[in-house]
């Protein structure tokens, strides 16, 4: 593909040999009779248990959620319902948390059965979901419905917030030499309801393993909430975004390394195309004749003297890569990205590092 000739190679797109770990599996889309196991175990999953309990009491005429849509009540009042407010609401939420953590644990086993997620140690659970006490309750019940079955992982929730996760990641993509004299990098976390355009501060000299990289400013655009919107309309205000973002770190005085990561729903190509798995995502996302990289390339074709690079992967990979510093006591660890879909990437830590 002629528009990817041009682009400054550092890493491959879609790699599975990165700077500090093996990407050993990621987007695995296992099957059974009732279609793809990581349907169970999504944020619209969730929302259906509790529409099926809430059905269970309007046969009685009495739903305290009222005419509330289920997939329109808020993460925070779902979270408050469980500290205080309606009993019967509370306990609808209880019980679709145990069914939830039911489906996610018979989920984990599934993985831990394939080959790519063989010996798993740890699995990290990130996503929008885990973004609530819902969530992190789910991760609790799961792990004690693993232990009692005697299945040997651990299961953690995210480190950093799931929303800077998958832009803190992007520092992982490429080697740490390319950072050298450089205060941060620029960052794309696309997903299925939203996409983020951030400003890494990389924080090498407080950790050169990158722990103590933190998110210092991000623009977000909820694409899921326009009615029309294309393709190309969508690359056109991710490049708003980074342009905007550039704009500030000039002005705050951030050197900023000539280097874009990306985070992408799918299956990511070695030259920067996408296979499949972003069918969520505005417009035709896997036409053979469309590479990101090579899109954003042209409309930002440097940063600050220098050419710009960029380095494309899957976004549950890159969300995952948020927490390679931390995964330093196993060999063998994962994550699962609960959203819009079930994100999900196997990692082996690097002996060399």
């Amino acid at each position: 593909m002629a528009e990817t000739a041009t682009l400054p190679a550092i890493a491959s797109h879609g790699a599975s040999r990165l700077p500090s770990v093996e990407l050993d599996s990621y987007n695995i889309e296992l099957k059974d009779d009732e279609g793809f196991i990581g349907d169970r175990a999504s944020k619209g999953a969730f929302r259906d248990i509790i529409e099926n309990w809430r059905k269970q009491l309007r046969k009685n005429g009495n739903d305290p959620f009222g005419d509330e849509p289920s997939d329109k009540i808020s993460k925070k009042t779902l979270d408050a319902l469980l500290s205080k407010g309606d009993q019967e609401a509370a306990g609808i939420l209880q019980g679709a948390i145990e069914d939830f953590s039911q489906e996610l644990a018979l989920v984990i086993r599934r993985f831990l059965k394939t080959k790519g997620w063989k010996d798993t140690e740890r699995i990290v659970i990130g996503g929008g979901f885990r973004a609530s006490r819902v969530g992190e309750l789910v991760i609790g019940r799961t792990s004690v419905i693993l232990k009692a079955d005697k299945v040997d992982v651990e299961l953690v929730p995210i480190r950093n917030d799931p929303d800077e996760a998958g832009l803190i990641g992007a520092a992982h993509l490429a080697p740490k030499w390319m950072f050298k004299a450089h205060d941060a990098i620029l960052a794309v976390d696309i997903g299925g309801t939203n996409i983020r355009a951030g400003v890494v501060e990389l924080n090498l000299k407080k950790a050169a393993d990158l722990a103590k990289a933190s998110v210092w400013k991000f623009e977000l655009w909820r694409h899921a909430d326009e009615k029309k919107i294309n393709r190309e309309a969508a690359i056109e205000k991710i490049v708003d975004m980074i342009k905007g973002l550039i704009d500030k770190a000039k002005k705050e005085g951030l050197a900023l390394a000539p280097f874009i990561g990306i985070g992408c729903p799918g299956i990511i190509n070695e030259d920067g195309s996408i296979d499949r798995g972003a069918q969520n995502l505005p417009g035709n996302w896997e036409s053979s004749k469309f590479h990101l990289p090579g899109s954003l390339h042209a409309a930002i074709p440097k940063i600050g003297d220098d050419d710009t690079a960029i380095v494309m992967h899957n976004d549950a990979v890159v969300q995952g890569l948020s927490e390679a510093p931390f995964m330093k006591d196993v060999e063998r660890w994962g994550v699962l990205t609960i959203g819009t879909g079930l994100g999900n990437a196997r990692f082996t830590n690097r002996k060399d590092e």
